[in-house]
């Protein structure tokens, strides 16, 4: 190999090099502080505005999270309700042996000015207290209709489906997440499950 060659392939190496490092620095976020709610009315009491008060410092079931996609998407998601042992929606699924469905049902509220559309099973993700995550999987479960692999949006439009997750029987789930974009997005949404 010649001097010239040399140079030009550790060029290469060196250019590949910088780039995977900074694809390690993305600058991520993982958002688990819910949405303000309604704000109370100034003649509601001392009562309401208490209530307000005790809002949770960390997202849970029931409460939404906004998140930003990578082109300035916007969304709303809420984890509506989550069913743990969830009952496969016809006799051809089961889940692998050794393991049990976890379903979650979220709802996705454009807030945006654009259009949305993604596929958000791909971007939804749970895991336990140890730090093992695991991965959406295809399934359909008897709580509820599935969230579609294809949804589109109009700004103020929302989907509402359940999207299912394939843990070990011993797996106690402890949190979910969602990430716009399939799962590339920056911004991710955290909730507590207990």
């Amino acid at each position: 190999m010649n001097a010239r060659t040399r140079l030009a392939a550790t060029t290469a190496v060196l250019a590949v090099s910088a780039l995977a490092l900074t694809a390690c620095e993305t600058g991520t976020t993982v958002n688990d502080k819910p949405k303000a709610h309604a704000s109370v009315p100034a003649n509601s009491g001392k009562k309401a505005a208490a209530k307000e008060e005790k809002k949770p410092d960390v997202a849970k079931v029931g409460d939404t999270i906004g998140v930003t996609g990578m082109e300035g998407g916007k969304l709303d998601v809420t984890v509506v309700k989550v069913v743990d042992n969830a009952k496969p929606g016809d006799e051809f699924t089961e889940p692998s042996a050794g393991k049990r469905f976890y379903g979650v049902q979220f709802q996705l509220v454009n807030a945006g000015k654009k259009a949305y559309s993604d596929s958000p099973s791909n971007g939804a993700q749970i895991s336990d207290a140890q730090g093992q995550q695991f991965q959406a999987t295809i399934a359909d479960i008897t709580a509820g209709p599935s969230m579609s692999s294809d949804v589109r949006l109009k700004p103020g439009a929302k989907a509402l489906g359940w999207i299912v997750f394939e843990v070990p029987k011993g797996v106690k789930p402890s949190a979910v997440q969602f990430t716009m974009d399939s799962g590339f997005s920056d911004d991710t949404g955290e909730w507590k499950l207990n």
